[in-house]
């Protein structure tokens, strides 16, 4: 920069000008005449200069930022057009772009990788070029806001027999961000898991917990989740008992018609979303036809159970209204109705089967899998649907379902057997329709059929058979055919693959038994074997017999005999069968079949000649034919033997004669032999046998009950054979019953059984007889003389004593001997339960006492029905029962006790058989409260070998003085407890000696009180180390903690405390429960005789109890305070909302803060802004949360918010209301009248009557009156103002009845009403009178009733006479 200056000129000369040199130039000249100077402005055009001030950085989320800056002070002598933005990460040297234009003064940057740390800098731009950047401070990406505070401990409002209804209130804090929604968690008292309540984020403050168990116990606990995600969870609430409480059910939900005809309609919905806490118990279902008023109950006062219901008996083509209500405990709940209307009309609708392209194909299922057929069906009625097999029965595993609109067949694990044509048939009234479904299934083939044995050879077998029924879904490629012999288990193959259907098996061992079977193949595997049912024989025909030879011949017969086949065949001879032809004849016939040698052959013709061969019969068939090779001719004249028997049954009483005499007839005379039941008849003194040429005798002497039987006679001569049988029956007395037992036996009757007798005495029983004895007695006592049947159940038994029965069977000839049962004791089958073990006192107190027991180690057999107890004071010796009825549980609560008195009790059980023993008397217990433990245990001094205690004595005695205590210790870490003193102690401190150096020890201290009465044991002291120097820890603090600490948010929190003990101990300091130390605002010090906590700016979540521990070896102690931090509430709840809007006033109405600071809300204040104005206080001070705010200007904009005030401050204001013009409100007319206006007005002729309508409605409306073809405005006077409306018809005639319409109009919207007046008079002429069928004496007249009645009913008389009437 370089000045120049002459007497008439001054220059500045700057060279190599910069943005630098811009600026404002000030040229002074000064001499004695005084001082003038002349601004000069420069302006150096160059590139724009580094935007003013800092760059502000603000973060929104881990990947959002915005920028903030403010244009340069120098812009280079241009205007800036834009900016440029870059960003760097610190942990790199190089810039990248952001945005290269920007016009505005602030940008948000997006795309940022969370946690990564960042510098931006801008740069302005002119039409010179770009300027120099500023930079900002470096910033981590990260968001700005944590997982919100703990919401407060959830409140049950509502509970039912499942569902539970909570509601809480915000947490104090939310992070930094807003608070999405809640997490509701429940714990089921009887599990151990925390378990989600809602599927969905809550974004209220209440929910409705469902799906609990009714009985069980239930907490709760919230959590509240942000951007930043779920916080900390709330304190769990109490134990919640799921109960009923019970109210009348909501609305049945979503009702339907599914179906109607001519006379029915029916119905369907679904259950009430709300239930009222009852099961519902049913459905009422209401109807009324459309024109009508009154509904009309369709179903029982029950209702019906189900959410279905047909309505009958409905009038054809009526239209009709239908609603629903559920009833439960409570009673009947509001009525959901139907929407629309329905008509009673008949639909009919023939059958239709609609099949889907995959079920027209055939349709390929895998075994095992499940084969699922789909059809859909219509109908109208709706079809009945069947389902069938071609050919075969259905599958007992096939399930049908049917519906109105489709069926489904589903056969599960299915097999070959279900292969086959599935045929569905739907039929109705209208018609039938039927549809198939081919089904295969993919498996191997079932067995082959019709499998046949042919050709049996003596080492060979050819067998044959027909492909299977079912050939799996594949072709059949070949067959496996196997052998088992009968004495083997296994089958061998014989060949594995055949291709035809016949096979010969050889190299068979003749003789052998032999099981043949056949399976077939096919791509799926081998199928099911189809075996031979019987065992073959591997053998063939025998040889003819030997030489024949003829035995006899008579005139109708002969004999003949034969040698055996020189060999068998491999098989038996079974018989051999005799063929006889007789001469000039070309047939064979059979004439003989025997299994011996020989036969007689029978009805041959005298003087015939005839010819006879023999073959040999095994099981494989007939061997050839031997002949006899001479002829045989026939002559004789024997004849067979005859009987001739009138009756063939004989019946003697006992004890007489029987004398059976057979007649009969033979040549020659025939031999004669008696059988009795199938065997030999033997003779006896008593039974004896006579036979002669035409009789045989049986005499049987004194006949018994062993005489009876079947008797046969066998009549033999040459000529044949002849038998008959004969019944013998005696008559007597029957045996006794067999198997008597006893088949139930309690206290108070026997149930007996038994058989009929083997021997009924030859007649049928008639009853049976029944007695019993008491052991006791010789005396037998008849229960029933007339039993018919073989068992009887005998009552009216004495319990505990012991019964003999005896029971007799009776016929018409005599009673039978008694069968006796064994001695049975008449009682129940179990006994009655042992004594109760462990009895004991479990609390006592002067009026209430609990005892417990366990339940008895046998129950007798039955279960116990409960438990009865007694008590006795311990100085008498009579027991006094103390329940009435059976306890059921296992502990009873004993409120009947005298304080002082000393009590013993017991117990017994009972079941079925009865009460069982007593257990055990009680230890003696006194009825006296018990007293409280020691309080305040403190280590004064400790030793190598003792430690000294002291205590403060009970708060409450027990009602007794305090005569000692016990002071016990237990050895660390897993040693019981022992007593220390061994005497009486009587003071409040004790020194404990004899301890182990080094050991580590806990002691307690028991009171005892005049009714020898001990506390609980007291609070322990912790672990203390027995040595030397030691000092257990002690806290003194200051008066001020004992009480509640208070402070305001941000001021400083200070707690201090004087601590001491030997060794130094080791100080903890904990916040609800969780160990603090020094971070950020909260700083902890401790030295040998002094510890504080000081935490700086307070806030509300530094509310809450701190905890103070001390620790050394000679033990632990611990202190607590208790601090609040108040601090300003936060803004009313929103929204704020504004209702009741007029010319002149307006209603807010808004929520509690979410946050009260800490202390109550004192009141609220309202403020008001005109828009563009200042805000103005519309309320100082109320403590409602609604304010009708008043002196609003019409047609003007108003904002209104809402603050809080608590003891500390006032809160920032609540979000603003939008804008609310003041404007008037329009209300639609109404008109508001009584129910006797809307009826009919009677008005006697020729008196006034006045219609007085009164309505509301803004703005005014206007009104007009109307009837049917009158002007109102000139036949009556109309009177109207802003409320009501009139109109006043003076001598009213029969020509003003009828309806009178007021309409009321105004801009937001119209009413109308129509009120009837009759007005009585006589009536009107007749009109159109006729006079017809005129004669001499009458006439036939005719009128129409007249137009105006006169307001009642028509009296007509008529007027004959020579003028007209």
């Amino acid at each position: 920069m370089e000045i120049k200056t002459t007497l008439t000129h001054t220059t500045l000369t700057i060279r190599d000008c910069t943005r630098a040199d811009g600026g404002h130039f000030l040229l002074s000249l000064t001499n004695i005449g005084g001082t003038t100077s002349v601004p000069v402005n420069l302006k150096v055009l160059d590139r724009p200069g580094p935007p003013d001030g800092q760059l502000k950085v603000k973060v929104i989320s881990a990947e959002k930022c915005s920028l903030h800056w403010n244009p340069p002070l120098n812009d280079g002598g241009a205007t800036v057009s834009h900016y440029i933005i870059e960003k760097r990460e610190t942990s790199r040297v190089t810039w990248t772009g952001v945005e290269a234009h920007v016009e505005a003064l602030s940008y948000k940057v997006t795309k940022l990788v969370p946690g990564k740390e960042y510098v931006f800098r801008i740069a302005a731009v002119n039409k010179y070029g770009v300027g120099e950047f500023l930079e900002s401070d470096p910033l981590i990406a990260q968001n700005p806001f944590t997982p919100p505070s703990a919401p407060s401990t959830p409140i049950a409002t509502a509970v039912t027999g499942d569902s539970v209804t909570l509601t809480w209130e915000r947490p104090e804090t939310d992070g930094g961000s807003e608070i999405d929604g809640f997490i509701v968690e429940k714990l089921d008292k009887e599990g151990v898991r925390w378990t989600k309540c809602n599927k969905r984020r809550l974004n209220d403050l209440r929910f409705r917990c469902t799906g609990l168990t009714e009985g069980h116990y239930y907490q709760f606990r919230i959590l509240a989740e942000n951007a930043a995600g779920v916080g900390a969870p709330s304190d769990p609430s109490e134990y919640i008992k799921v109960c009923e409480a019970t109210y009348p059910p909501g609305p049945p939900t979503n009702p339907k018609m599914t179906d109607y005809s001519s006379s029915t309609v029916s119905l369907t919905w679904s259950k009430p979303i709300y239930d009222g806490g009852a099961t519902i118990s049913g459905y009422v279902v209401e109807m009324k036809e459309a024109t009508d008023d009154e509904w009309i109950t369709c179903t029982q006062s029950a209702g019906v159970e189900d959410t279905n219901y047909t309505v009958k008996r409905l009038r054809e083509n009526a239209e009709y209204n239908f609603r629903i209500r559920a009833i439960n405990a409570a009673g009947v709940g509001d009525h959901v109705d139907l929407p629309g209307s329905v008509v009673a009309a008949e639909k009919v609708e023939a059958p239709e089967i609609e099949l889907d392209a995959a079920l027209r194909k055939t349709v390929s299922v895998r075994v095992c899998s499940t084969l699922h057929l789909f059809v859909t069906i219509r109908g109208r009625p709706e079809p009945e649907v069947k389902w069938s097999k071609e050919g075969d029965t259905l599958s007992e595993r096939a399930q049908i379902e049917v519906t109105s609109s489709y069926t489904v067949l589903l056969i599960e694990n299915v097999n070959r057997n279900d292969t086959g044509k599935y045929v569905l048939t739907a039929s109705n009234c209208c018609g039938s329709k039927s549809a198939f479904i081919n089904v295969k299934v993919l498996d191997s083939p079932s067995a082959p059929t019709n499998l046949e044995v042919k050709d049996v050879k003596r080492d060979s077998v050819s067998i044959s058979w027909e492909p299977p029924l079912i050939d799996g879904g594949a072709k059949i490629s070949h067959y496996v055919v196997e052998k088992r012999e009968e004495t083997r288990k296994a089958f061998t193959s014989v060949f594995s693959n055949c291709m035809r259907n016949s096979y010969k098996i050889d190299n068979l061992q003749e003789g052998c038994f032999y099981y043949f079977r056949v399976l077939a193949v096919n791509e799926f595997g081998t199928g099911l074997p189809a075996e031979t049912t019987e065992a073959i024989k591997v053998s063939e025909v025998p040889l003819p017999p030997g030489k024949i030879t003829l035995n006899d011949v008579t005139c109708s017969s002969a004999r003949l005999s034969w040698e055996k086949p020189a060999h068998d065949g491999g098989s038996k001879i079974t018989c051999y069968i005799v063929e006889m032809q007789a001469k000039g004849d070309d047939t064979w016939t059979k004439c003989s079949e025997s299994k011996a040698l020989d036969a007689i052959i029978d009805g041959l013709t005298k003087g015939k000649e005839y010819f006879f061969r023999v073959c040999a019969v095994n099981e494989k068939g007939k061997s050839e034919p031997k002949c006899l090779l001479a002829p045989v001719i026939v002559k004789d004249t024997s004849t067979e033997p005859m009987i001739s028997l009138l009756s063939n049954t004989f019946s003697v009483k006992a004890g007489n004669d029987l004398k059976i005499d057979v007649p009969f007839k033979g040549v020659p005379p025939p031999t004669a032999t008696w059988k009795k039941d199938g065997n030999a008849l033997k003779e006896t003194s008593r039974v004896n046998v006579s036979t002669s040429d035409t009789s045989s005798q049986i005499i049987i002497k004194d006949a018994t009950r062993i005489d009876v039987g079947v008797y046969e006679v066998t009549l033999t001569n040459s000529v044949g054979t002849t038998s008959a049988q004969i019944f013998v029956n005696v008559f007597e007395r029957p045996g006794p019953p067999a198997d008597l037992s006893v088949d139930d036996v309690s206290a108070d009757f026997v149930s007996l059984s038994w058989q009929p007798p083997h021997y009924t005495g030859g007649c049928q029983i008639t009853n049976y007889v029944v007695e019993k004895r008491d052991t006791g007695s010789t005396l037998w006592q008849s229960v029933s003389a007339t039993v018919a049947r073989t068992s009887i159940k005998i009552s009216r038994l004495t319990q505990g004593t012991e019964y003999q029965f005896r029971v007799a069977t009776e016929n018409r000839y005599g009673k039978s001997q008694f069968t006796e049962s064994e001695p049975v004791v008449a009682q129940y089958p179990f006994k009655p339960p042992g004594s109760p073990p462990n009895l004991h006192v479990v609390q006592a107190s002067k009026s209430v006492m609990v005892i417990a027991w366990s339940k008895p180690e046998s129950d007798g057999g039955s279960p116990i029905i409960g438990y009865h107890i007694e008590c006795k004071d311990q100085s008498s010796i009579l027991w006094k029962k103390l329940n009435k009825s059976p306890v059921t549980e296992n502990q009873y609560k004993v409120t009947s006790v005298e304080e002082g008195l000393i009590y013993e009790f017991r117990v017994c059980a009972e079941n079925m058989a009865g009460v069982g023993p007593c257990s055990k008397p009680s230890d003696p217990v006194a009825a006296r409260d018990q007293c409280d433990p020691p309080g305040n245990l403190t280590v004064t001094n400790i030793t190598n070998t003792s430690v000294t205690l002291s205590w403060d004595k009970p708060e409450y005695d027990g009602g007794a003085k305090i005569t000692g205590y016990i002071v016990e210790r237990k050895e660390l870490p897993d040693s019981c407890w022992l007593k220390c003193n061994f005497t009486n102690l009587l003071d409040t401190f004790f020194e404990v000696t004899g301890l182990t150096e080094g050991e580590q020890y806990n002691f307690r201290v028991i009171a005892k009180n005049a009714a020898e009465l001990f506390s609980p044991p007291s609070e322990t002291t912790g672990p203390v180390t027995a040595q030397h120097n030691v000092e257990p820890p002690k806290i003194i603090l200051e008066d001020k903690f004992q009480q509640v600490v208070v402070v305001k948010a941000g001021d400083l929190l200070r707690i201090e405390a004087v601590i001491s003990g030997r060794p130094n101990p080791t100080v903890f300091w904990l916040k609800n429960g969780r160990n603090i130390g020094t971070t950020g605002r909260v700083e902890i010090t401790a030295t040998k005789t002094h510890t504080s906590l000081l935490i700086r700016e307070t806030v509300r979540k530094d509310s809450g109890q701190y905890t103070l521990t001390l620790q050394n070896t000679g033990g632990t102690t611990s202190k607590a305070i208790t601090c609040k931090v108040l601090d300003r509430p936060g803004p009313p709840a929103g929204p704020l909302e504004v209702s009741g809007l007029s010319a002149e006033k307006c209603t807010l109405s808004w929520g509690t803060p979410h946050e009260t600071g800490g202390a109550e809300i004192m009141y609220y204040i309202v403020e008001k802004c005109e828009t563009k104005e200042d805000w103005t206080v519309a309320v100082q001070n109320t403590d409602r949360t609604e304010f009708t705010v008043t002196g609003l200007t019409s047609g003007t904009a108003y904002v209104f918010t809402v603050r809080s005030i608590n003891k500390v401050g006032i809160s920032e204001p609540s979000p603003e209301t939008d804008p609310e013009v003041a404007t008037e409100r329009e209300e639609k007319p109404e008109i508001h009248i009584n129910p006797e206006m809307r009826k009919t007005l009677p008005v006697k002729c020729g008196s006034s009557f006045t219609l007085m309508v009164p309505f509301t409605g803004k703005p005014v409306p206007s009104v007009s009156w109307g009837k049917a073809d009158v002007d109102l405005r000139v036949r009556g006077m109309i009177n109207t103002t802003s409320s009501a409306t009139s109109i006043t018809v003076e001598r009213a005639t029969r020509d003003d009845s009828g309806k009178y319409t007021v309409k009321l109009q105004n801009a937001a919207g119209a009413a109308s009403l129509t009120l009837n007046v009759r007005v009585l008079d006589s009536p009107g002429p007749p009109a159109h009178i006729i006079v017809k069928d005129v004669t001499k004496n009458s006439a036939n007249v005719t009128w129409d009733i007249p137009e105006n009645e006169g307001g009642s009913p028509l009296l007509l008389i008529a007027h004959a006479g020579e003028q007209p009437f």
